[in-house]
């Protein structure tokens, strides 16, 4: 198996990412098209503003094609200084369990290494528990829990936190 981790924009990579969310919280949550819209819009908006400085827009390839994808979006003017977004984290079906998640994670890990952020959160919601595993193994601590349909189907929303010792942005 040819497996790359990739950095960047790519032809496809925003409706690829659009569209593997909306198939898999469909399928798996009943998701419908409020969650769609709000991946799409929201990957465009951050698209539109990347910093490969700041941002990271990261991309499994297997044989050269996509097979995942995270962001750490650090260029939101919204985010408090030395705070970063983990965001559009997803694996296609058919490279789940051949250890993409993980190093796309892991990748996006270095990013905040590197670009210095203090602290980096993630919204998801209860019953993502190979996810949360995950998350809990680098660090991320569980700060907020309410029930919710921010993503148009009620949830229990969850928010957690990555705490890094120091910072540079």
């Amino acid at each position: 198996m040819d497996l790359n981790i990739r950095s960047g924009w790519t032809p496809g990579l925003i409706g690829y990412t659009a569209a593997t969310h909306a198939r898999y919280y469909a399928r798996e949550w009943g998701f419908g098209p409020i969650f769609e819209a709000k991946v799409a819009g929201g990957m465009a908006d951050f698209v539109a503003r990347y910093d490969p400085s700041r941002d990271a827009l990261l991309w499994a390839a297997i044989e050269g094609e996509i097979a995942g994808t995270i962001t750490i979006d650090g260029s939101d003017p919204a985010l408090p200084k030395g705070q970063a977004h983990l965001r559009w984290f997803i694996v296609s079906d058919s490279a789940r369990g051949l250890g993409v998640g993980r190093r796309l994670f892991n990748a996006a890990l270095s990013h905040l290494e590197e670009a210095g952020f203090s602290s980096c959160y993630l919204t998801t919601f209860a019953g993502l528990d190979p996810a949360r595993r995950l998350y809990e193994s680098a660090g991320f601590v569980l700060r907020e829990e309410a029930e919710g349909d921010n993503w148009g189907t009620r949830v229990t929303e969850q928010m957690f936190m990555l705490e890094r010792s120091r910072a540079s942005v």
